[in-house]
């Protein structure tokens, strides 16, 4: 039954996530501008620190231009992998108070908090113990936004950054959007912006007062109608919890092609460690692992295999994706590797306790001891970050160009 007053809404953005990430993991880095992205000729930004924003540089701008307004600044390459693998932690967090988390990136989300009030407190007192428990756990900062609706609290949210947490009252929506620039609000770009100042429409309280016909003859009937709405405060959209996972992967582009079994499988060792942890930090476990490699000609095949028990084991992922590189040309050239396992399992499957007792089948002994292996391993990860343990034949310096993650990255804050 659905909580009863107005929705509370929890907009939570993750302040300059990659640039942070980087300050984070090298504290040599902090208080410097760092630039995260392309480093190249045609680079794009990523993310800038709020030391590199001074100076004018912004997600989305050239590399090149940003070198050109911060010159003495510090650019680096993205590490997407660390990035996925910090926000499946910070998003955890965020699921301890709500069950309805709606991901917009790796480092922006909205939470409906409606039905925790009564058990975690008002909207504020949430955002106040996220707040908190990702700067103890994750050593990040997060701006929050609270909101009757998603639209208001992520503008609550962009009015705080740095580091803020803005709410706006129960009911006062209309007057907290009234006095803002109209370009604050959704929908209102460049060339909307321009044809509502000709009409006189500077603030978003004057959209919400402007005639719909005024605004229909400027911007068209359906535009005007729907902005109109919002600038009265009228967001009806719900927060729509993320899908469940169909597959759970790790893949690699690497800076100089590959060749052969041994160049291969000790990537792939690399990649079926990531994909166990996150499996494990999902509580998942699946049947089906596929095996993807990209040739140098960037042709692109898929190997896939079905286990008999469904496993979210390190070695049980690496020795099934291995074995398929016997379906593969281990003499070409290969540019890019990952790994995916999907098909879960469900609850009874994975050997969680039934009705009574003699409905559990012991684990072998061997299953057992690779478990505890892989907890205390990711205990450890979760506490000194993820390289602090690492399998020996997985030492060595890193080959790989760039990372992928399960979510498409994202820093646009």
């Amino acid at each position: 039954m659905p909580a009863p007053g107005p929705r509370t809404i929890v907009h939570l953005d993750l302040d300059a996530f990659y640039a942070s990430v980087e300050q984070l993991d090298d504290p040599r880095l902090r208080g410097c501008p760092v630039i995260v992205g392309g480093t190249g000729r045609r680079g794009v930004v990523c993310a800038a620190s709020y030391e590199a924003r001074r100076f004018g540089v912004r997600s989305a701008m050239p590399t090149a231009r940003a070198r050109r307004l911060c010159p003495d600044g510090v650019y680096l390459p993205p590490r997407f992998d660390r990035y996925g693998a910090l926000s499946d932690q910070v998003f955890g967090i965020y699921r301890r108070y709500t069950p309805l988390v709606e991901p917009l990136s790796l480092d922006e989300a909205f939470l409906d908090v409606t039905a925790s009030r009564a058990l975690h407190g008002a909207g504020a007192d949430i955002a106040r113990a996220i707040k908190a428990a990702v700067r103890n756990e994750c050593g990040l900062a997060v701006s929050a936004g609270i909101a009757d609706v998603k639209m208001a609290a992520k503008i609550a949210t962009d009015l705080g950054k740095p580091d803020g947490l803005v709410e706006v009252p129960a009911g006062g929506v209309a007057a907290f959007l009234a006095p803002l620039p109209v370009g604050r609000l959704w929908g209102v770009g460049h060339v909307t912006e321009a044809a509502l100042r000709k009409i006189g429409v500077a603030t978003i309280g004057d959209l919400a007062r402007m005639p719909e016909a005024a605004l229909a003859a400027a911007i068209g009937a359906s535009h005007a109608r729907g902005l109109r709405a919002l600038a009265m405060g009228d967001d009806p959209r719900e927060v729509v919890p993320d899908e469940a996972a169909k597959s759970v992967g790790a893949e690699d582009t690497f800076g100089e092609d590959l060749v052969g079994r041994v160049a291969l499988e000790r990537e792939l060792l690399s990649q079926a460690a990531r994909v166990g942890r996150r499996l494990r930090a999902a509580s998942l476990e699946g049947h089906v692992v596929t095996l993807k490699v990209k040739y140098a000609d960037f042709e692109l095949v898929t190997r896939r295999v079905t286990l008999p028990q469904p496993t979210d084991d390190d070695r049980a992922i690496y020795e099934a994706a291995r074995a398929q590189l016997e379906r593969i040309d281990l003499a070409r050239p290969v540019r890019l590797t990952g790994i995916s396992v999907s098909d879960f399992a469900g609850g009874e499957e994975r050997g969680q306790l039934g009705l009574f007792a003699a409905d559990v089948v012991p684990r072998p002994p061997e299953e057992t001891r690779r478990r505890k292996l892989n907890a205390a391993l990711d205990a450890l990860a979760d506490r000194f970050g993820e390289n602090t343990v690492t399998r020996a034949d997985l030492a060595g310096p890193a080959r790989t160009l760039r990372r992928g993650g399960d979510r498409a990255p994202d820093d646009d804050d």
